[in-house]
C-alpha cells in the first residue's frame, strides 16, 4: 500500500504540472464565481479493481481562502479529489467560498449537503472552526479535513478525519539539503504565523544548523519572516529583491501557498539565486514561471497521497476506522523516502557532491530510525549553536 501511496503522490504532481502555469494572482477561467461550485460529471471509473461503493460517494472539495490555482494546498488537494473521482466513475464538485470567515466556509458546507454531496474534503487549518459548527449537524457525510489538529477542533466528531503533516521534518531536510549544496546565506518566507509554517519554518533552522556544526561552518545566515499572508505581492516582492539584491541572500525557502510567486519573481532578477518550495514539488511551476533551474528543492507533504488513501477507505466502507481520530503523518519508511507523507522530491532536487540522492537516503534513514532527531516545538525559535537566525518579525 506504501508503494501505491507514492504512486499516486508522484501521478498528483505530474497532474500538477499541466494544471499549473502562471503565478497564482491570476482568476482561474474555470473557477466558480465565489460561493459557488463548479461541478465535474462523473468519469467511467476505471476497470481496474475500482474501490467497492464508489458509486454511492459524491465527492466535494471546500477551498479555504485561497483557489484551486494557488499551486499549493488547495490546488493539489483539488487534483487529488478530481483524479480519484475520475478513476473511480464518481461525481465531484468544488466549492469556493465568497470570503475568508468560518460562516462563508459553513455555507458552502450547507450547499454541498443541499446539493447531496456525501464526503466533504476540507484543506487547511481555517476549517476547525467549520467542523465544530457543521459535523454535527450532517452526520451522514464524512468530513476529512487537512492540517487540522485536534487541539483547533477539541473532540472530533465520529464523521470527521483529521491528517496533520510532521513539516518540521521536511523543513529540516531541506534545511540540511540547502547548506551542504553550498548555500549559506539562507531566507525563510513565512505566510501566516500558524502552526504548519512555524514547523516547517523551526524544522528548517534545525536543518541549517545541524548541516553547518556538521560541515564546520561558522559564517551561515538565516534570514527570518513572515508576510502575515498567504499570496505573493509587490510589498513582499520588494521585501524579496532586497534580500536577494542587497542582503546577500542565496536561497529563500517561501512557505505559504502563493507567497512563493514573490520569491520566485525576486529570484528571476539575480542569476543563481534560488527558491525552495513548499507542500508539493513546486520546481514544475516556479521553474516555468520564473526560469529554468530556480527551485532548489520542495518541502513537501503527501497531501495527494492522503485524500487518495481517504477517499478509497470512505469508498471500501471503512471510513468508520478513521472517523474521530487525528493522525499526525510523518515518516513511514526508512528505506524508501517516497513512501513518507514528508519528503524531499526525488527527481527534481538539485542533487550535488555535497548532498546527493544516496545522502538524502542516508539522512531518511537515520530520522525514521531515531539516530536524527528533530523538534516540533514551535513555542519559540529554536536555539542554534552554528549559525546566525535574524528575526525579522512580520513584513505586513
Amino acid at each position: 500500500m506504501k508503494k501505491l501511496f507514492a504512486i499516486l503522490l508522484t501521478l498528483a504532481m505530474v497532474l500538477s504540472l499541466a494544471a499549473c502555469g502562471g503565478d497564482s494572482g491570476k482568476k482561474d477561467d474555470s473557477a466558480p464565481a465565489d460561493g459557488e461550485s463548479q461541478q465535474q460529471e462523473p468519469a467511467a471509473p476505471a476497470d481496474d479493481g475500482g474501490s467497492e461503493g464508489g458509486a454511492d460517494i459524491r465527492v466535494a472539495m471546500i477551498t479555504d481562502y485561497g483557489d484551486i490555482t494557488d499551486q499549493s494546498f488547495n490546488q493539489t488537494t483539488y487534483e487529488a479529489c478530481k483524479a480519484w473521482s475520475e478513476a473511480n466513475g464518481v461525481e465531484f464538485t468544488y466549492y469556493k467560498p465568497a470570503g475568508d470567515s468560518t460562516a462563508e466556509r459553513v455555507a458552502m458546507v450547507e450547499k454541498a449537503a443541499d446539493e447531496d454531496y456525501n464526503v466533504i474534503v476540507m484543506p487547511g487549518f481555517a476549517f476547525a472552526e467549520t467542523i465544530k459548527d457543521c459535523a454535527d449537524l450532517y452526520p451522514e457525510i464524512s468530513f476529512i479535513a487537512l492540517d487540522v489538529a485536534e487541539g483547533d477542533v477539541g473532540t472530533i466528531p465520529s464523521n470527521t478525519y483529521c491528517a496533520v503533516y510532521k513539516e518540521e521534518l521536511c523543513g529540516y531536510m531541506a534545511g540540511v539539503a540547502a547548506v551542504k549544496l553550498g548555500y549559506t546565506h539562507l531566507g525563510y518566507l513565512g505566510g501566516m504565523a500558524v502552526p504548519a509554517v512555524q514547523r516547517f519554518g523551526y524544522g528548517f533552522i534545525q536543518g541549517v544548523d545541524a548541516a553547518a556544526g556538521e560541515l564546520g561552518l561558522s559564517d551561515v545566515v538565516v534570514e527570518y519572516v513572515y508576510g502575515n499572508q498567504f499570496f505573493g505581492d509587490p510589498d513582499i516582492t520588494a521585501y524579496a529583491d532586497n534580500w536577494y539584491q542587497n542582503v546577500g541572500v542565496q536561497a529563500i525557502f517561501a512557505c505559504g501557498g502563493g507567497i512563493c510567486t514573490s520569491a520566485g519573481e525576486a529570484a528571476a532578477k539575480v542569476p543563481g539565486t534560488k527558491v525552495i518550495g513548499v507542500d508539493v514539488d513546486q520546481s514544475f511551476t516556479l521553474d516555468a514561471a520564473y526560469g529554468e533551474g530556480v527551485t532548489l528543492t520542495s518541502a513537501m507533504k503527501g497531501l495527494a497521497a492522503t485524500v487518495t488513501h481517504m477517499l478509497d477507505e470512505v469508498a471500501a466502507g471503512n471510513f468508520g476506522n478513521y472517523g474521530g481520530k487525528a493522525e499526525a503523518l510523518g515518516l513511514v519508511s526508512g528505506d524508501d523516502p517516497n513512501a513518507n507523507y514528508v519528503l524531499l522530491p526525488m527527481d527534481t532536487t538539485q542533487w550535488g557532491d555535497g548532498f546527493s540522492q544516496d545522502d538524502y537516503k542516508a539522512l531518511v534513514k537515520d530520522m525514521f530510525e531515531g539516530k536524527v532527531t528533530v523538534s516540533d516545538d514551535i513555542s519559540a525559535l529554536p536555539e542554534t549553536t552554528n549559525i546566525q537566525v535574524n528575526d525579522l518579525g512580520n513584513i505586513k
